[in-house]
């Protein structure tokens, strides 16, 4: 069970840097997730992905204080609806999936702006 733990926990790392350059797709849920399935599997995966130079201060952080950088706030919302619109007006024709566009946009602003602001 460890290794398929271990594989999960690789896996939804893999996400959550791809969620770094992708604004839709979220990172601190998959690191928080992939922190969760590394301290249950592997103790040195564990201890690696916290002690990450980039990686591990947003576990850190949303462990302790539930809070996000400024920068980083600015940046994923900037670029959440930057890729939005650009789908929504230049790219899908169905209104289902400009109404989905727009839904997924709205609920990752509001639950970016509900996390306190760290300085």
């Amino acid at each position: 069970m460890k290794y398929v733990l271990l594989i999960l926990g690789c896996l939804t790392l893999a996400c959550g840097i791809v969620g770094i350059f992708v604004p839709l797709l979220p990172t601190t849920p998959f690191l928080l997730l992939a922190a969760a399935l590394f301290f249950r599997s592997s103790p040195r995966a564990y201890e690696w992905l916290l002690g990450h130079k980039r990686l591990g201060p947003y576990i850190r952080d949303f462990r302790e204080n539930r809070a996000m950088p400024l920068r980083a706030k600015i940046v994923s919302l900037t670029l959440l609806w930057l890729t939005s619109l650009h789908c929504f007006f230049l790219i899908l024709n169905h209104w289902a999936l400009k109404t989905l566009i727009a839904a997924v946009a709205a609920g990752v602003t509001v639950y970016l702006l509900s996390l306190k602001t760290k300085r």
